[in-house]
């Protein structure tokens, strides 16, 4: 079996996106050494960092293409992106960045654009629960613009909802107890969307509508259909199961980091965008 066309076809690695992320590296550095005092070897910079390699090996490498051929490879994208990713790259901009470029005018402006936190984390658990229902997940896979249009609304939510935990901007976030209850809701309201794989598996093992080859066309090459790309056993409704499990393990593993990675010190007359 030749792995030749996932590993080096230009439709599994993003090149252009490999440039703009790496731009945008560029400018955090350059923006972390002209305006604060933080090290470049320090917390900050080293998860900034961290959050957008994954970024690019969630959406950029060829697990983005593989992720369409299996429930829990697509799940496990799925969750980095959501769960891990936000969490990182939020813990990695120093309060210093908003602290000297206009910090009053920047928090309207986040406040402006940002949701609710509450009503963000309702709206992304019931488009994330939806969009994996069997019936969504064939109907999106045949219009690629609609599925990736409602992917980078569910990426920019999942912002939404991280920013009470991890605001840059510490009179915006949650501390102790409402922290706690914050992210016991946000278990609850997410439990559905990660049950759903479990319970079809049990049910009657439900095939992954992106195994279709019409739509495993959207991403991979003609050429690639006929390769044997994964084995039997992420055909299977264990690999349901697995995927059900991940997504829970990924999101705890979310909210413990989210409480790890920031101070947490009671604040007087917090107000969170909540």
């Amino acid at each position: 079996m030749s792995y030749e066309i996932l590993l080096y076809g230009e439709l599994v690695w993003n090149f252009p996106l490999l440039a703009i992320l790496a731009g945008i590296l560029f400018l955090y550095f350059y923006i972390l050494k002209r305006y604060t005092t933080v090290k470049l070897y320090r917390k900050p910079p080293v998860l900034f960092l961290l959050s957008i390699c994954l970024l690019y090996f969630t959406i950029g490498s060829p697990l983005s293409a593989f992720s369409h051929l299996s429930f829990s490879l697509h799940m496990f994208q799925m969750s980095i992106l959501y769960f891990i990713i936000p969490p990182l790259l939020l813990a990695g901009i120093p309060p210093q960045f908003f602290e000297t470029i206009h910090p009053n005018r920047t928090i309207k402006w986040i406040g402006s654009i940002f949701l609710p936190a509450k009503f963000a984390l309702i709206l992304f658990s019931f488009l994330f629960l939806i969009y994996h229902l069997p019936v969504a997940m064939s109907l999106f896979s045949q219009y690629p613009i609609v599925q990736n249009g409602l992917l980078f609304f569910l990426f920019f939510l999942s912002f939404n909802l991280w920013w009470p935990v991890l605001s840059p901007i510490p009179e915006q976030r949650l501390y102790k107890e409402r922290k706690k209850r914050y992210l016991f809701l946000s278990g609850i309201l997410l439990m559905p969307a990660c049950t759903i794989f479990i319970a079809q598996a049990l049910i009657d093992g439900a095939q992954h509508p992106f195994l279709h080859q019409l739509s495993a066309q959207l991403c991979f090459p003609p050429e690639a259909m006929d390769l044997n790309i994964l084995p039997p056993f992420f055909h299977t409704k264990y690999d349901q199961v697995i995927a059900g499990s991940l997504m829970l393990g990924i999101h705890k593993l979310g909210m413990v980091l989210s409480s790890r990675l920031v101070p947490d010190v009671e604040e007087e007359g917090q107000n969170p965008l909540s």
